[in-house]
């Protein structure tokens, strides 16, 4: 065991926080000092199970292995000692766990193995659940663009009861990830206000649950229970939970008993948080979270109802204002699928691999050497149009039966040919960016800047794409990790280095670059494209 932190009077010297990110393949941890610098970071992989009926299962033992020795590799690395730890914050993919009796893991597909105890926010299995759900038209849908999607818990729920149901008989809690690393941490049950009402359909505004929505919908068995099993105690993002880490996971993680730890977010909020601060001005900026897929969050001071766009959440992100969440259910993915697709992609592996550099890295820069300038790069694309839905319309569309087209292929198989297909769907994701931004403009949402953050938009090439195509500056943060920084504020805060999120966010980022986009023929070319999507994306759905 790890002796208990010193005493609140002692002195030790400088303190950090501990953010702790779980995403799709990978968990990771990074140790920040309070003006958000980072001082070291560790990522252990995750497994991932994909089984046929648009399966996909993880395991929340595993992953609570992974983090706690990414927690003990990130404090070696940064040589810094358990007694300066200020505090702890969590961010995760929505992905729903189940638990049995003593926390232990429930099989939740037809493997039998009880291990693989959580559906993966990917996880499309509850489709029909979902499109059930939206034909009662309940209040609650409001809440959640109009319509609920298969990656959110109460179409998962209901598909285990139909499907799985001494599994949903025998769950003791069913945890959103988030939720379970910090019950895992401190013991504490407290759900999330962040994930509860953006996948839950808690309303966080009358600080309910609606009850004749889970009776209508067929989960009246929850609120039976007075929901007992998906939250009764519900707090705030940043909030400190139990009495901090307890002396099992404290030993576990390599820290010190009683270290205090915050309710933590969904991993694109945590983006948001770690972005949207540093402009000075959240509620005219739009965070766009880039990674296997994407999401956008946006803050009102009032609620707005945006069709086919999640929300509005009332402090989902940032405490006492509203949050409207849109984004695409893949984008980085979106972007190794077409890469992976074309005939010279295992000459591309191969050259990626001896350059020491990723596929999308080397077309990026291949993209940049054979342009004017970085707008320039969409020249390349040459009457290439993609509209990136393989795992359906995340939004606006809200429509999880969308699929992927690629207009304009040749019979081309060279490395040339490739890039042109990498930047047509580096532009493809802008213009469904731009399309979430103009629909929630015309709600009644406007923004007039995009920080953008996550690994798949770190490229100057991208960055400026994606200004080029939505026709708004794009600024990114000087934070390499933005994500683990949103949940190292969330540890600031139950450390009681900052007050509130608020002010955790205006302390720990900054803006290091803008992204002006161009004007003239290059803006006049991404309009003609952009509308060219739009006629695509609305033939795909007529012809299906």
């Amino acid at each position: 065991m790890t002796p208990a932190n010193p005493a609140s009077g002692a002195n030790p010297g400088p303190r950090y926080v501990i953010g702790v990110d779980v995403g799709t393949g990978s968990a990771r941890a990074g140790i920040f000092d309070p003006k958000g610098r980072m001082r070291a970071s560790a990522k252990r992989d995750i497994s991932l199970y994909q089984s046929s009926g648009s399966i996909v299962e993880q395991s929340s033992g595993e992953i609570w292995n992974a983090v706690c020795d990414a927690v003990q590799h990130a404090l070696s690395e940064a040589a810094v000692s358990p007694d300066l730890i200020a505090g702890v914050g969590f961010d995760a993919t929505c992905s729903l766990v189940v638990l049995g009796e003593g926390g232990q893991p429930l099989p939740v597909g037809p493997t039998e193995k009880a291990d693989r105890d959580i559906i993966v926010w990917m996880d499309h299995r509850a489709v029909q659940q979902a499109d059930r759900i939206n034909a009662t038209n309940h209040a609650v849908l409001k809440f959640v663009g109009g319509k609920i999607s298969p990656e959110m818990e109460t179409p998962k729920l209901l598909w285990l009861l139909e499907h799985r149901q001494r599994v949903f008989e025998a769950a003791w809690q069913f945890f959103d990830l988030t939720d379970f690393l910090t019950w895992r941490a401190t013991g504490d049950l407290s759900r999330s206000t962040c994930t509860v009402t953006c996948k839950w359909t808690y309303l966080a505004h009358e600080h309910r649950w609606d009850e004749t929505y889970f009776r209508t919908v067929g989960l009246g068995v929850l609120a039976d229970e007075a929901f007992a099993r998906i939250g009764q105690s519900v707090v705030d993002a940043g909030t400190p939970l139990g009495n901090g880490l307890t002396e099992r996971a404290a030993a576990e993680l390599g820290l010190h008993l009683g270290t205090p730890v915050a309710a933590g977010v969904i991993d694109a909020h945590a983006g948001g948080i770690g972005t949207v601060g540093a402009d000075g001005e959240p509620e005219s900026c739009l965070a766009y979270v880039f990674g296997t897929s994407s999401c956008t969050m946006t803050t009102t001071q009032s609620p707005v109802f945006v069709p086919g766009v999640w929300g509005p959440y009332f402090s989902a992100m940032v405490p006492e204002v509203w949050l409207n969440e849109g984004g695409q259910s893949v984008a980085g993915a979106a972007i190794d699928r077409l890469v992976s697709m074309h005939p010279a992609a295992p000459d591309a592996k191969t050259r990626a691999e001896h350059a020491g550099q990723s596929v999308p890295v080397m077309l990026a820069g291949l993209a940049v050497q054979a342009s004017h300038d970085l707008s320039d790069a969409v020249l390349l694309a040459r009457g290439l149009h993609v509209v990136p839905e393989f795992l359906g319309n995340r939004a606006p569309l809200a429509d999880p039966h969308a699929r992927a087209v690629i207009a304009g292929l040749g019979m081309e198989v060279d490395l040339q040919s490739l890039v042109a297909l990498y930047v047509a769907g580096i532009c493809s994701i802008g213009y469904g960016l731009r399309q979430i931004i103009e629909t929630q403009a015309a709600a009644g949402a406007p923004i007039e800047r995009v920080i953008v953050s996550g690994g798949a938009g770190r490229l100057d090439l991208v960055r400026q794409s994606l200004a080029d195509a939505t026709g708004k500056t794009m600024l990114a943060t000087e934070a390499e990790e933005p994500v683990l920084l949103g949940a190292a504020m969330l540890g600031s805060v139950a450390g009681n280095l900052f007050d509130d999120v608020r002010s955790a966010m205006v302390g720990m980022s900054r803006i290091s670059k803008t992204y002006v986009p161009a004007g003239g023929d290059i803006a006049a070319l991404h309009d003609a494209r952009f509308r060219a999507f739009m006629k695509l994306q609305s033939v795909a759905r007529e012809i299906r």
